[in-house]
């Protein structure tokens, strides 16, 4: 190679395909198929793939991966013009990373192709689609948090068990809602009373325990469980 030359020469066409751990043999996603789907991809677009980067085994949860790394160096060092995925999940799940990825794309001029969604970013109406998707995918994420939010506090209002009974209650006999405990609630008003007259959360602990009063478990009282008991009261 001449000085300055890159191994993919001056402007190429990649491909990025990624399994992870437990999906190596799913149908449609294994290395192999995906490679098939690129090259197939790249004849569409007449152009010829100088390599295909991998990463087997390798979770998208974020970008820390070895083959992404090698990715995101070729397109800041302006070594590559197009990027083919098979998938847009194999790039990423997160939808905050693939809004990182396209901002950085576009900047650098690079066109992401994913052959699953029928996607073109090195097209106006392709980064329209795309961006389009980003953005639901993103609504979709915050409209379940929403629901969630609004269904736990509706159980909460009705006193529906949540998963941890807090101290002072206990499961009733219907399995779904809480009831008080009598000897939890008498140590919640002691506990209340005791910190109202001035106690820091270790001299109360010690008191329950001088007292024999242990918590649910049996174990003694530690000022962390007291402050856990005042500040659901």
């Amino acid at each position: 190679l001449g000085p300055g030359q890159s191994l993919l020469f001056d402007m190429c066409t990649i491909g990025y395909i990624r399994v992870s751990t437990d999906k190596q043999a799913d149908t449609g996603l294994s290395l192999q198929a995906q490679r098939e789907k690129l090259r197939a991809m790249a004849v569409v677009h007449g152009t010829d793939l100088a390599d295909i980067i991998v990463d087997a085994g390798e979770s998208a949860k974020n970008l820390d991966r070895p083959g992404m790394e090698r990715i995101l160096d070729l397109v800041r060092g302006g070594e590559v013009d197009t990027v083919i995925v098979a998938k847009l999940d194999r790039l990423t799940r997160s939808v905050r990373d693939l809004a990182d990825l396209l901002e950085l794309f576009q900047r650098k001029g690079v066109s992401l192709v994913s052959v699953a969604e029928s996607l073109d970013t090195g097209s106006a109406a392709g980064r329209l689609v795309l961006n389009i998707m980003v953005s639901v995918s993103q609504w979709e994420r915050e409209a379940i948090g929403e629901r969630t939010r609004d269904a736990l506090q509706l159980k909460r209002s009705r006193r529906e068990f949540l998963g941890n009974c807090p101290y002072g209650f206990r499961l009733s006999a219907d399995g779904r809602t809480l009831e008080p405990d009598p000897a939890e609630q008498r140590v919640r008003r002691m506990i209340t009373r005791l910190r109202e007259q001035g106690r820091s959360l270790r001299q109360i602990a010690a008191y329950l325990n001088k007292e024999r009063r242990f918590t649910r478990s049996g174990s003694p009282w530690m000022h962390c469980y007291v402050a856990r008991v005042l500040k659901a009261a």
